[in-house]
């Protein structure tokens, strides 16, 4: 059974200035990289917009309303944060980023795809339910997640994000509720300043593995193989969602983290595996960060050959 990508050109509307680490190059890295003749049996989808109905699974009305209201004059933006900027196309980028990152819930459960990556910004990871921030502006692993349940009735998901920056609008999301899973590595401190270990969710369900600046990926292995993954394994999810970002990379020049393209691969071979064990090989795999061009293309390339050996 083949593998899906989603994306759409929208995504590249989202301009937030010359600037901006969160540019529209990185999204086109990405599609470059999965161009090459080994990504041929790539199902190549166009991510639907998603719906208020979806939104509102994880954020709140007022909060949806705001953000879909805000479409400056071409050439324009506005600003949400110090961080977070909103240009014409930003609107219409958020919408199918998370219509993408549910199209692929859909394309899993249905059965005509085995996993699917969803290439597309803005990021999502640190949108909370009624905030924007860190670039990001709707939760597209949160959207995904709460549309496995909505409509295709599972109960246990997980979300796992090994981002450089703590997903901290997901755990705001899912750390209420012992039915959702969230784990994640992160350098810390680090933008946002979340992420403690000691912050455990509801019932468990949150598993932080905060590495200092410097890390490699020695000690980004051991976090997963020896405090996630078991933790993953216990909780055996249905459907596991992925936050891939690839700005853990030594070369990457938002953190300090001093990981490798091997070590984006080793993990996603065994998150792989892990739904393999867990819930009939569904993954889901959202783009997070990742803002060395040359570093996301090569770990994307990873990532995804890792999805389809599946």
């Amino acid at each position: 059974m083949p593998v899906a990508l989603f994306t759409h050109p929208a995504c590249l509307e989202h301009d937030p200035g010359g600037w901006h680490p969160e540019c529209p190059d990185r999204l086109r890295a990405v599609l470059r990289a999965l161009e090459a003749p080994e990504f041929t049996a790539l199902l190549r989808e166009l991510a639907p917009a998603a719906t208020p109905a979806q939104l509102l699974r994880v954020h709140s009305e007022a909060y949806v309303t705001a953000i879909l209201a805000i479409r400056p004059p071409q050439g324009e933006t506005v600003p949400l944060d110090a961080d977070t900027v909103m240009s014409t196309g930003s609107a219409e980028a958020a919408l199918r980023a998370a219509g993408g990152a549910v199209a692929a819930v859909d394309a899993v459960m249905a059965g005509w795809a085995r996993a699917a990556f969803v290439a597309v910004r803005p990021p999502g990871h640190h949108a909370e339910p009624g905030r924007a921030g860190g670039f990001c502006l709707f939760n597209n692993a949160a959207i995904a997640a709460e549309q496995a349940r909505a409509h295709w009735g599972l109960k246990r998901i997980a979300v796992v994000d090994f981002d450089v920056h703590h997903g901290n609008g997901t755990e705001a999301t899912f750390g209420p509720d012992p039915d959702l899973f969230y784990g994640s590595t992160h350098q810390y401190p680090c933008y946002p300043g979340t992420g403690a270990a000691t912050m455990r969710g509801a019932a468990g369900n949150i598993v932080n593995a905060p590495l200092p600046p410097g890390s490699d990926g020695a000690a980004f292995r051991a976090a997963w193989a020896e405090n996630i993954l078991p933790a993953l394994d216990r909780f055996a999810p249905e459907l596991l969602i992925i936050s891939a970002g690839f700005d853990a990379h030594h070369a990457d020049p938002l953190a300090e983290l001093r990981l490798d393209v091997a070590d984006f691969a080793w993990l996603s071979e065994r998150l792989v595996a892990s739904a393999g064990r867990h819930c009939q090989n569904r993954v889901v795999s959202v783009l997070e960060g990742g803002y060395n061009l040359d570093v996301l293309a090569a770990a994307s390339r990873a990532h995804v050959r890792a999805l389809m050996r599946n």
